[in-house]
């Protein structure tokens, strides 16, 4: 005699779907934070290298976190610049509000970086990057 309406499929969603959810959710975020992990290992074994580069772009990207309904919005700037080396080939590296704005395209000079992440460059005047363009 039943006393009301069957329950059972609730713990079959809460005993299966739920647990499966999780783990998903789980491995997720820990891939996400092992390939930031790997980066930043891959970058640290990386030499420290300073080589003659112009700047030849520059953009900025707007990534906007939205809270909770009612409340506002979180946004970040990103910049990045791309740099090309005398060989012809590019890179492009994030780099902070301060030295996006003080960097120009044609900018020439000395680069230092260190795998993906970039560690600055010094500008020369008078400085000439073969196959400039």
């Amino acid at each position: 005699m039943s006393l009301g309406p069957d329950l059972s499929w609730m713990f079959d969603f809460a005993g299966t779907v739920l647990p499966i959810f999780f783990a998903l959710m789980i491995g997720i975020v820990a891939l996400s934070a092992g390939r930031g992990l790997l980066a930043w290992s891959r970058n640290n074994r990386m030499p420290v290298l300073t080589v003659p580069a112009r700047i030849v772009s520059r953009r900025s990207e707007i990534k906007q976190n939205s809270t909770e309904e009612g409340s506002a919005a979180r946004t970040t700037m990103i910049y990045y610049l791309t740099f090309e080396f005398e060989n012809g080939e590019r890179a492009e590296f994030k780099v902070s509000g301060s030295e996006y704005g003080i960097s120009a395209e044609r900018d020439q000079g000395w680069l230092t970086y260190q795998g993906t992440r970039y560690r600055g460059f010094k500008r020369e005047p008078h400085f000439s990057v073969a196959g400039q363009r």
